[in-house]
């Protein structure tokens, strides 16, 4: 089983950016943890911070792995083109955020790209990665 993590803007400085909202651990040394906790799973990780190259990703990896777990960040709130990839590819997105969007500014209440995906967790810290691991491989 083949599953791409893909994060998005700003998430390249976690474990230092707001740990009050995101938490200490940086996004590589948790994806070693998930990787000990999965090991029958090839798990590929991708961050970017450019919208196009997220789009690229969506495409290389959506129609050839078995899931893809997908934190836009900011762009959650405002890509139609994001979206759009999602809905165009056949691989299953499950969308995660660190911190609770609903807990937060009005405008990331609403997330352009969670209708094109099979499920939305938020607000679970990194520990939604893992749940969202669990789902695709029931799947």
């Amino acid at each position: 089983m083949k599953i791409q993590i893909i994060n998005g803007p700003n998430l390249n400085l976690l474990g230092t950016r707001e740990p009050g909202v995101y938490g200490n651990m940086s996004f590589e040394d948790y994806l070693v943890q998930l990787k000990a906790k999965f090991p029958e799973v090839e798990i590929n990780y991708y961050q970017s911070n450019v919208e196009g190259e997220l789009i690229n990703k969506l495409h290389e990896t959506g129609f050839s792995f078995d899931g893809i777990v997908l934190n836009g960040g900011a762009y959650t709130h405002t890509s139609v083109a994001i979206a759009d990839a999602i809905a165009a590819i056949n691989t299953p997105v499950v969308e995660v955020h660190i911190s609770n969007i609903y807990a937060r500014e009005e405008f990331r209440h609403v997330s352009m790209t969670g209708k094109n995906c099979r499920g939305v967790i938020t607000g679970l810290g990194m520990d939604g990665y893992r749940l969202a691991l669990e789902h695709l491989i029931k799947i």
